[in-house]
């Protein structure tokens, strides 16, 4: 399929026809979105959290609990920065590794006041803040987009009663619902988890059920139907296929809300133990000691706010590029 142009063909005035391949969906949308230069941005600082989540903890001899009660407090010290002046462990202008007797070890991130490595622990709580976001958009997409597939086709008693237990449930705050449930069960990583999938479902299953209101009246829904389709080929195959765009944006949405209240639960001590970290224990225990040891509190709330950016710039800039209305004829 070719779209037809016309195009001055050179300087003296003459038109000539040219056509133009019509380029795939994916590829448009690719286009698209490499052209916003703050969803590409998001983009690439998203996968460097990802690469230090994964790789971070691994990248020195410490481990995320290891404790040194002759390294407490040590600030940050990086190799090659530090001839700049920067990173390179003085605090008020004393050498804190030279006074302690470490000239030739490094702390990139310092340490608390346990002796902890800051870095390997700051991978460490962005691997678990990173878990627990994606796992949660994962079962909000799959508990949201069966619901509101089944809500929405089946219309009638069965979309009143199902909608009914929406407004219940979103009748309560989340924050609320989160923090009892967390409360109750014991603190870790599978109860912040089903703690936070409990009401996070909601958003998906309201969108799903709009979309497939619409598409279940149009032609090729009622043709389908007609020849007999089975009611779950009709949901999978004709219905959904068309909300995925929308599906995907609203799941990529939802991971910094996710992160946000992981972080929230862990700052104000209802999220993952110790000595396990997560970015809002990490903000939390800065929070602590942040006119003693700034580094403690800036570090993982710096990385935090940049990464809460990151990921609504690459979702802002993904809605754009599968909005049908936002791309050029």
């Amino acid at each position: 399929m070719v779209d037809s142009r016309y195009t001055f063909a050179n300087q003296d005035g003459i038109y000539k026809d040219e056509a133009f391949g019509v380029v795939a969906s994916w590829k448009e949308t690719l286009i698209v979105f490499s052209r916003n230069k703050g969803a590409v941005f998001g983009v690439i600082f998203i996968l460097l959290m990802v690469i230090l989540a994964v790789f971070g903890p691994t990248m020195n001899e410490y481990t995320y609990d290891y404790v040194q009660v002759d390294r407490q407090n040590m600030p940050p010290r990086i190799p090659g920065l530090e001839k700049l002046g920067i990173f390179d462990g003085t605090t008020k202008g004393v050498d804190i590794y030279e006074l302690k007797g470490c000239k030739d070890e490094y702390y990139w991130f310092g340490t608390d006041t346990l002796g902890r490595d800051l870095f390997t622990r700051f991978c460490q709580g962005t691997r678990i803040s990173l878990i627990v976001a994606v796992i949660s958009a994962l079962l909000d997409l799959v508990i949201g987009v069966s619901y509101g597939l089944i809500s929405g086709y089946y219309g009638g008693k069965v979309d009143m009663v199902m909608q009914r237990i929406t407004e219940i449930i979103n009748g309560i705050p989340s924050l609320v619902i989160v923090s009892l449930l967390v409360v109750v069960m014991s603190p870790g990583l599978a109860s912040i988890i089903v703690a936070m999938t409990i009401s996070g479902w909601i958003g998906m299953s309201r969108l799903v059920r709009a979309n497939t209101l619409r598409l279940k009246a149009s032609e090729h829904i009622m043709a389908s139907k007609t020849l007999g389709t089975g009611t779950v080929k009709i949901l999978f195959k004709e219905i959904f296929p068309n909300l995925l765009s929308s599906v995907i944006v609203m799941a990529m949405m939802s991971v910094p809300g996710a992160i946000f209240m992981e972080s929230f639960l862990s700052f104000v001590g209802l999220g993952i133990p110790a000595p396990q970290a997560s970015l809002g224990s990490l903000i939390s225990d800065g929070y602590n000691h942040m006119l003693m040891y700034p580094y403690q509190l800036a570090i993982p709330a710096v990385f935090f706010a940049l990464l809460m950016i990151s990921l609504n710039l690459a979702g802002d800039g993904l809605r754009d590029a599968l909005d049908p209305k936002q791309k050029r004829v």
